[in-house]
């Protein structure tokens, strides 16, 4: 799974890809159909890529990689963003096993839900992870 290059943009819906960079910030491209360009500058707002983002656990944290990972598997049925806290919990249980439930929130749960529905559509979803960049 080559997630790299995705990002998530605090108080912004959705996923973004990083595109380039200019005087005034980060150029960021929507991952939906409208394909919307947009600068942001990261002296008023935060980003984080996929690939940093991780989950509280009960003894260390879980990777946001890792619970994608879980659910390309295909061994769990992923249910809908919009379904009732007891049924994402219940659903996060299994696909995050050991994370820590009194701090990870219905809320994050249903953004790790929509982020996988997004991405899962992507073909970077079935590539590999590239080495990184010795120098």
């Amino acid at each position: 799974m080559n997630l790299r290059g995705l990002v998530s943009v605090t108080g912004k819906p959705g996923l973004f890809k990083l595109v380039g960079q200019n005087k005034g910030g980060f150029i960021l491209e929507s991952l939906d159909n409208a394909k919307v360009k947009t600068v942001i500058n990261l002296s008023n707002t935060k980003m984080a890529t996929l690939e940093d983002i991780t989950i509280y656990g009960e003894e260390e944290e879980i990777r946001l990689l890792d619970i994608f990972e879980t659910l390309k598997a295909g061994e769990l049925e992923v249910p809908s963003a919009k379904a009732d806290g007891n049924t994402l919990r219940e659903f996060f249980r299994q696909a995050a096993p050991g994370h820590d439930e009194s701090r990870v929130y219905s809320s994050d749960i249903k953004k790790v839900i929509s982020w996988y529905a997004i991405i899962k559509e992507l073909p970077l979803f079935d590539e590999e992870t590239p080495e990184p960049i010795s120098e």
